[in-house]
């Protein structure tokens, strides 16, 4: 196959595929509808020619078999004057019509029969194009009905891809909900424990310093007093030991 073979196959395929896209079959069906009416048409007016060519035989024969008929009585007239010879002019003149009238009567059956050829190609015609007519209503609305579930199909997809991306949407915001609540849940733990004290601020953090010294001075002091009672050797100073120091100058202690 040649190149330039090729390439018109190609371009007559690529055409035939645009063609078949853009055709709806429902208005080929209608085009091919409209012409079998045309051709039911054309037919019909073919019969009602041959039916008038039909029609004009017969009165033609008509009118000549009213000649005929006056010629013969013209000859009987001319015979019943005597006159032979008017008699044999008007008898001729009858057969040549006679003979007019077998040429329409052949014309006449043939013209006959086309007509009746026609009306049965007319009524089969008809009979064929009401068939196609049924199919051709019902092709369309089976066709319609695809096209409609076709388009209920893909709004249908369109809604499910949609429906799809609004749940792993409202999915991520729940993950992040669940995020969000489990940090706070745990900023709330360390704050309850005071793992976050420090974290407040400086000034907090000089706070916690002066705390520290006030209960290492408090310390030292009852250290310093547990120390004393042991020198003095007080069993019950002992027992006493969380007791500030200002209480070993009480009037019982002495």
């Amino acid at each position: 196959m040649g190149i330039m073979k090729r390439v018109q196959t190609i371009f007559q395929a690529k055409a035939n595929a645009a063609l078949d896209k853009a055709e709806d079959p429902r208005q080929t069906l209608d085009l091919a509808y409209e012409q079998q009416l045309d051709n039911l048409t054309k037919v019909k007016r073919a019969v009602a020619d041959v039916a008038t060519a039909r029609k004009r035989i017969e009165i033609q024969a008509e009118q000549l078999k009213g000649q005929g008929d006056k010629l013969a009585e013209q000859a009987k007239a001319a015979l019943a004057q005597g006159n032979e010879p008017l008699a044999r002019e008007a008898l001729g003149r009858r057969e040549a019509i006679a003979a007019q009238l077998k040429d329409l009567d052949a014309q006449h059956a043939s013209v006959d029969e086309q007509e009746k050829k026609l009306e049965d190609t007319a009524t089969k015609l008809q009979t064929e194009i009401e068939a196609f007519r049924t199919r051709k209503e019902t092709i369309k609305a089976t066709y319609t009905a695809a096209e409609a579930s076709t388009h209920v199909n893909e709004a249908v997809t369109g809604i499910s891809t949609s429906m799809n991306d609004a749940g792993a949407a409202l999915q991520r915001a729940q993950d992040k909900v669940a995020e969000m609540q489990a940090r706070s849940g745990a900023l709330d733990e360390l704050l309850a424990s005071g793992a976050l004290t420090d974290l407040t601020g400086s000034s907090d953090d000089i706070q916690a310093q002066l705390d520290k010294a006030s209960t290492t001075s408090s310390v030292d002091a009852q250290l310093a007093a547990l120390k004393s009672q042991l020198a003095a050797g007080d069993d019950a100073g002992v027992l006493g030991a969380g007791a500030a120091p200002a209480e070993e100058n009480s009037p019982e202690a002495n």
